[in-house]
């Protein structure tokens, strides 16, 4: 255990520095704007405001196989949100999702329109709107909502608390990486356990309960996030990692991996969507830097 000596809390926390890490300079104890500025809209119904984490590569996944199943109505601008500029926190942002984390998503095609925020609603609203990746039926629908409402208790865990503290704070200590890592570990067994009995989270099918879990944890057996692969000893994992790897092979899937990154291999990074073409541009730009 660490030397440092014990931290005893004080009788009303108060805000009197940065919280530290990799995020320290975004991080706020209060809501709301912290400039004025309008958001781009583009020529599509829908409108994204994202980054390509986890929770980004959500949306644009669902989107990118929306389009697949031939849904033109699923056409989208996606709009790049630098959350290490803030940008989450301006006064456009902050409009359609006060909440001001990624992604958000106005859907311009209804009467009026439509704000969704929280990755996992976004998924919910797609779904529901096109009639894909979501059973008609009670049971095989609650099974694939089971998972959806799972992945987003769980990722927090994952995310916020395993993450920050073995990868972004400003010291390793040895507690709360134990504590995470453990519950990690146990979500990564839940999942292998039900991918030892079905194809797909929900079933034989491929649903939103997929696209929601595998940006997270599929990145994470993968050796991706986090870096923590080895750490966690994700080889043990064998039924996530089966069925990690069948979705990541997914046309959509990568198509949905490259919008709005950032980092990276610059040839998997797509940093604004605006047309299916901009993908065959992003390839022939890769072609031109290989000649």
């Amino acid at each position: 255990m660490s030397d440092a000596p014990a931290y005893t809390p004080p009788k009303v926390w108060t805000w009197n520095k940065e919280s530290g890490g990799k995020f320290a300079n975004i991080n706020r104890p209060i809501a709301g704007p912290t400039h004025e500025k309008a958001l781009s809209v583009g020529k599509h119904p829908i409108q994204l405001y994202s980054l390509g984490t986890p929770n980004g590569v959500k949306a644009t996944v669902m989107l990118e196989e929306l389009l697949a199943l031939g849904h033109t109505g699923a056409e989208y601008d996606a709009w790049l949100i630098d959350i290490n500029k803030g940008e989450q926190f301006s006064s456009g942002y902050v409009e359609i999702n006060p909440n001001s984390k990624i992604p958000v998503m106005v859907d311009h095609g209804e009467p009026k329109p439509v704000r969704v925020f929280e990755s996992g609603s976004i998924l919910l609203y797609l779904a529901e709107k096109f009639g894909a990746f979501l059973p008609s039926d009670r049971a095989g629908r609650t099974e694939a909502l089971n998972w959806l409402f799972w992945q987003m208790g769980a990722a927090p865990f994952l995310g916020g608390g395993f993450g920050h503290f073995y990868a972004y704070a400003p010291a390793k200590w040895e507690y709360p990486i134990d504590r995470y890592a453990m519950e990690v570990k146990r979500q990564l067994n839940v999942l292998d356990r039900r991918l030892a009995e079905t194809a797909y989270l929900a079933g034989d099918a491929y649903t939103i309960a997929d696209i929601s879990v595998w940006p997270w944890y599929g990145s994470m057996v993968k050796g991706i996030l986090y870096d923590a692969g080895e750490f966690l000893a994700v080889h043990e994992y064998k039924n996530v990692i089966r069925w990690t790897e069948e979705i990541a092979k997914r046309p959509a899937v990568k198509r949905g991996r490259m919008v709005n990154r950032t980092w990276g291999d610059p040839a998997s990074q797509l940093h604004e969507r605006h047309h299916a073409s901009d993908f065959d541009l992003k390839t022939q730009d890769k072609v031109k830097v290989a000649t």
